[in-house]
């Protein structure tokens, strides 16, 4: 198994795949674990995201010359897997009341 440095997630959306497209809404990404300064627009210095609907990928636009690699996108798959687990939080009920 390898792993490879993802945006940041801060806000959990929707993934839809209708078998044509994939169009993933409503998530809001931060920046990937090395902070670099290419996602960051040069003059505003605000992140982008791009979303790549016939790929089912969602990740940052980069300003730098030639892309960077830093980071990689989401794909679907795995935004579709932090739903799963996101539901299976929420459903958990306490076995022990809080202190207090």
């Amino acid at each position: 198994m390898s792993r490879s440095h993802k945006p940041s997630v801060f806000q959990v959306g929707k993934v839809r795949d209708d078998g044509h497209t994939v169009v993933i809404s409503g998530w809001g990404l931060g920046l990937c674990a090395a902070a670099c300064a290419c996602h960051r627009h040069p003059s505003a210095g605000r992140l982008a995201i791009e979303e790549d609907q016939a790929g089912g990928r969602l990740g940052l636009v980069s300003f730098a010359d030639g892309g960077c690699d830093c980071c990689e996108a989401w794909t679907a798959d795995e935004l579709s897997a932090i739903l799963r687990d996101f539901q299976t939080v929420a459903g958990l009920q306490v076995q022990e009341p809080l202190a207090g």
